[in-house]
């Protein structure tokens, strides 16, 4: 007999009209969801190393609650062994004794008062855990490719039997907690995906073996499970559908699918497909890799089971996902990272409201992060692991003032957004005629760099919404400031081009990064960029698509020292891919007819074939700051401004500032 939780009347809503597959219900075992999104669980760090609940953790899932509309809100996964087997990251929540109870039913009750479903996940991190103990535990002592983990230990057949008792015990604890939906995670390289691949599995007892002896161990929670929870209560499983292993021997395509046959026949009402684990040197949900690319594994699911499945990898966008249910890819749409760039995106879209959503720019800043051992935090949301914190949220002025920002990059805009919003009277200006600073030259880069300029129009939409003023291609003198006194100036002005240091640094063949991205200067064919961070890099990726030679040279110890560890492997991949030299801890000393002199760290020259040199270097831009001064104004100094780095440090920077003028 089906059942619903909670009734939602989406017909009036603008989002139901024009996305109404996305606003339809759904069921899933006997409950009807009244509509097909599912916020899908993530490790936020929130909670205390012991394994208790938080105020932040609550208030972080409470406002993923509510962007689901009355979708699925899925908590993170809990771990289930006293000793902390199975923990992979610090701030994980336990379910290892019944005195974690409380805390649990702090998050599903949180989920239901803002009239969403709950849903609890089991997830023993396998390889991938032992944050807290001297190794990880799995089913066989396979090698780690990532140094990051622990060395793996082999369980004994009684260990692995424990283990599944552990899943059964930790999933009544979750449905005592009031969750109405349960979840097994089997991703990534947590351990149920380690008994199911060839590569990490190699045991000779009925939980080892040919691809269904390595099922035992996943099929025999299923069943514990469901027979511990009951009939009523939705059971999902997510697994990979391809583990992006066979350089290393893991499964294949097929053998995932008869996986995912026996998950369905050992009782799982749904399964959320995956692709790809922690160990694959394949990107899956890097921002390289285009939107969708993935539906046609969730769509070849669907042909070998006949349960509901959901996808969440690079499918960030209503549109595709209205499109994907219905052409039957999928039946109901996760979300991950885009609810942490913006909780209420899914909430956004049902009001009609798009722009207004902040959209995640798949920076990978968030696993950074949990992988650090450090709190969740976003790019691009200030506001992210905030959100039990009234201070960060914008409030009323109580003296409003004449604001004037310098500069209509991401710091400015971002600052502008929430100083209007609070009441001030904002005016950006910004020299270029368009909006953006240095996003508008990221974009230029290939790998999809361009969507960074969607969080420039998400800022011109809140700017617009609160009144502020722009003034494009009008560049702010010592003269205005004075003739004019607002009461606080922001400086966002970014930076500029750092004078070259080498020998020859005056020659015509030495160029700005502007020069060479837009081709206003002649660009030879073997071409030495100055510097080594995300401008450069992003330059000299432009550069060697168009067919040139092009040699990087940069003081820092390893290329990309600005970009997060998650994403900053696939700029060294794009870089050997297209034939991009590197020379870190490097520096050039001389350019020549032909050629360029680069210097080691310790002394050494090495010529290299050069007819341009780009200056890829930078330093703040401290324009006006003593013309702000001399006339007692209030000052703000923020972005680039401050110190050249990227869009995150941009973003918080013009966010504080808002909240605080």
């Amino acid at each position: 007999m089906t059942r619903t939780i909670f009734d939602w009347d989406y017909s009036q809503y603008p989002g139901a009209k024009k996305y109404p597959h996305v606003f339809s219900p759904i069921q899933i075992g006997d409950l009807i969801v009244p509509n097909r999104i599912k916020y899908a669980a993530t490790e936020d760090n929130l909670n205390s190393h012991d394994g208790y609940v938080t105020d932040e953790d609550v208030a972080y899932i409470r406002a993923r609650a509510k962007g689901v509309a009355g979708g699925i809100c899925t908590m993170q996964g809990v771990y289930m062994d006293e000793r902390r087997y199975g923990q992979g990251y610090v701030g994980q929540a336990a379910a290892w004794d019944d005195k974690f109870v409380p805390g649990l039913k702090r998050l599903a009750d949180a989920i239901h008062e803002e009239r969403a479903v709950a849903n609890y996940q089991l997830m023993h991190c396998g390889r991938v855990g032992g944050v807290e103990t001297p190794f990880c535990e799995g089913p066989s002592a396979m090698p780690q490719r990532l140094r990051l983990f622990k060395p793996v230990y082999e369980m004994s057949t009684e260990e692995v039997e424990i283990s599944i008792q552990q899943h059964i015990d930790a999933a009544r604890r979750g449905i005592e907690a009031g969750f109405d939906m349960m979840e097994i995670s089997g991703i990534v390289g947590y351990l149920i995906s380690n008994f199911l691949s060839a590569y990490t599995n190699r045991r000779t007892d009925r939980f080892g073996g040919d691809v269904y002896g390595r099922c035992t161990f996943m099929t025999d929670i299923i069943k514990g499970v469901r027979k511990e929870i009951g009939p009523d209560i939705p059971l999902i499983i997510r697994i990979c559908a391809w583990e992006q292993l066979d350089d290393v021997g893991g499964n294949t395509q097929e053998e995932s699918m008869i996986v995912y046959q026996e998950a369905e026949k050992a009782g799982v009402d749904s399964i959320s497909v995956t692709v790809g684990w922690q160990e694959s040197i394949v990107p899956v949900i890097s921002r390289d890799i285009d939107f969708g690319s993935w539906l046609y594994q969730a769509e070849r699911a669907k042909q070998h089971i006949n349960i509901p499945v959901s996808m969440a990898y690079r499918l960030f966008h209503a549109d595709m996902a209205d499109k994907a249910i219905a052409d039957g890819k999928i039946d109901y749409w996760e979300n991950c990272r885009p609810q942490i760039a913006d909780p209420l995106m899914p909430l956004k879209y049902l009001e009609g409201r798009e722009e207004d959503i902040r959209w995640c720019v798949a920076c990978n800043v968030c696993l950074a992060r949990l992988f650090r051992d450090a709190p969740m935090t976003c790019y691009i949301n200030p506001l992210c692991a905030h959100e039990h914190d009234p201070d960060y949220y914008p409030q009323a002025a109580k003296t409003k003032k004449t604001v004037w920002v310098v500069g209509g990059g991401p710091a400015g805009l971002e600052c502008a957004s929430i100083a209007s919003e609070r009441g001030h009277e904002v005016h950006v200006f910004e020299k270029r005629d368009k909006l953006g600073g240095t996003i508008i030259d990221a974009g230029l880069a290939p790998y999809n760099d361009d969507e960074l300029y969607r969080f420039i129009e998400f800022n011109k939409a809140q700017c617009d919404k609160h009144g502020v003023e722009f003034h494009l291609g009008e560049e702010v003198t010592a003269e205005m400031i004075e003739d004019e006194l607002p009461d606080t100036v922001v400086l966002a002005t970014g930076s500029t081009v750092r004078k070259p240091t080498f020998f020859g640094g005056d020659r015509d063949n030495v160029i700005t990064l502007s020069d060479a991205l837009y081709e206003t200067k002649p660009v030879g064919d073997n071409v030495v960029i100055w510097g080594n961070k995300k401008p450069a890099i992003g330059t000299a990726l432009a550069l060697a698509k168009r067919g040139k030679k092009v040699t990087l040279v940069g003081t820092e110890r390893t290329v990309g020292k600005d970009i997060n560890p998650s994403f900053r492997w696939r700029y060294n991949i794009f870089l050997r891919q297209n034939g991009v030299v590197s020379y870190n801890d490097c520096d050039v000393e001389q350019v020549m007819d032909g050629q360029a002199i680069l210097v080691t760290y310790d002394g050494h020259r090495v010529p290299v074939k050069c007819d341009t040199v780009v200056l890829g270097e930078r330093d703040p831009n401290p324009a006006l700051e003593q013309a702000v001064q001399d006339n007692s104004i209030e000052l703000y100094q923020i972005g680039d401004a401050v110190v050249p780095r990227g869009l995150s440090g941009a973003t918080h920077d013009g966010y504080k500032t808002g909240l605080r003028i």
